[in-house]
């Protein structure tokens, strides 16, 4: 079938994006979905920081590249040996496509699923196909997704269905945003009651860490961020204080607040500086937890004696170490209860041919979940 998407013939376009348009809205084909594959109509999709790491280069994939990857939407067809999805079910799309097979898998790590990475780093469904062409020319898939398109086709293992009264554009941050920031909270840190926090980086990710820290019961709760607004915003949300990352009084104040430093400190931004930070404001025997992508090349400096003799714990989350099919209804449900305000995040909804502008309004860095309805 023909589709409409956003696709990115090569990295690195001069800002402003809006004058440069580095995505270039075209006219494509969707093969229809193979085994174990399903073809979903795009209903909503978020605009995520890791879309635009591609967009500047900082984070390499192959090219030309059809991006996308917090995203809602109906099943519209099915491929042989799908059995658990029907056409007209609503789905949420995961970045992972996880095989259920590999180590990690069978570990339940599926945010950590071998053949899934491989795929994922060749722009690739998770059966190794391309399912989109133009002109009789393959095209790649970002994270197993490519929600920026009207149609897309993913492998089984992407999606999780969930119940239909929910909102897309809602939804559509329960496959990123909501899963890799509450995630982290919840899974990865395994946040206990009343323990200190301080997050460092307050876009959709961050600010849903927030909301999960509050939902598990933190006590006090430091927001770090460049941007004056999303500071406000966090104390709307709940953060006990927020200050300006960019102070060079920000260290300092911040453990002074958490009582000589945070039990657990979540770096939300993707950069090294931003970890260094979040590092810096963990107490001795505290966490810090990594959940923000930095450029592949990025380097973070660190002196092993403290984490000896501080006995400190250094972790990754990817994902926010999730299991899709668990955690995304779990999150719903305590979006349902009224302990996760996921609403909050979203600012504005927009078309294709917005996506350029928006994605130089993510730069600047003063908005939080802008919402493409295809």
């Amino acid at each position: 079938m023909q589709i409409r998407a956003a696709v990115l013939e090569r990295p690195g376009a001069p800002r402003p994006y809006g004058t440069s348009r580095p995505l270039a809205i075209r006219e494509l084909a969707l093969e229809e979905p193979g085994p174990g594959e399903v073809r979903i109509a795009i209903r909503a999709a978020g605009l995520c920081h890791s879309d635009l790491s591609v967009i500047d280069g900082s984070r390499p994939r192959p090219l030309p590249m059809v991006l996308g990857h917090e995203a809602a939407g109906v099943v519209e067809a099915v491929g042989a040996g799908v059995t658990d999805l029907r056409p007209g079910a609503h789905v949420v799309a995961a970045f992972v496509p996880a095989c259920g097979r590999c180590a990690p898998c069978r570990a339940e790590r599926p945010a950590l699923c071998e053949p899934g990475f491989e795929a994922n780093r060749a722009g690739t469904l998770l059966s190794g196909a391309r399912r989109l062409s133009r002109a009789g020319a393959p095209l790649n898939h970002h994270l197993g997704v490519s929600a920026f398109a009207t149609h897309a086709t993913l492998a089984r293992e992407s999606l999780t269905q969930v119940d239909a009264a929910i909102p897309f554009p809602l939804a559509a941050l329960f496959g990123c945003a909501v899963i890799t920031g509450v995630g982290a909270v919840a899974n990865t840190a395994e946040l206990p009651a009343g323990a200190s926090v301080a997050i460092v980086g307050l876009g959709g990710v961050g600010l849903a860490a927030l909301l999960g820290a509050r939902a598990l019961g933190a006590g006090t709760v430091v927001a770090l961020d460049l941007d004056s607004g999303k500071r406000t915003l966090a104390l709307e949300l709940g953060a006990t204080h927020a200050l300006d990352a960019a102070s060079a009084q920000a260290p300092a104040e911040a453990r002074r607040l958490l009582g000589g430093g945070a039990d657990f400190a979540f770096e939300m931004a993707g950069s090294a500086r931003a970890l260094e930070l979040a590092f810096a404001i963990t107490r001795r025997g505290g966490t810090t937890v990594a959940a923000g992508l930095a450029p592949p090349d990025a380097r973070f400096a660190l002196a092993p004696v403290q984490l000896v003799a501080e006995e400190r714990t250094l972790k990754g989350s990817y994902l926010g170490s999730c299991v899709p099919k668990r955690d995304i209804p779990r999150f719903l449900g305590w979006h349902a209860a009224g302990r996760l305000p996921v609403e909050r995040l979203l600012d504005r909804t927009l078309g294709l041919e917005e996506l350029n502008e928006a994605f130089e309004a993510l730069a600047l860095g003063g908005v939080r979940r802008q919402i493409l309805l295809p």
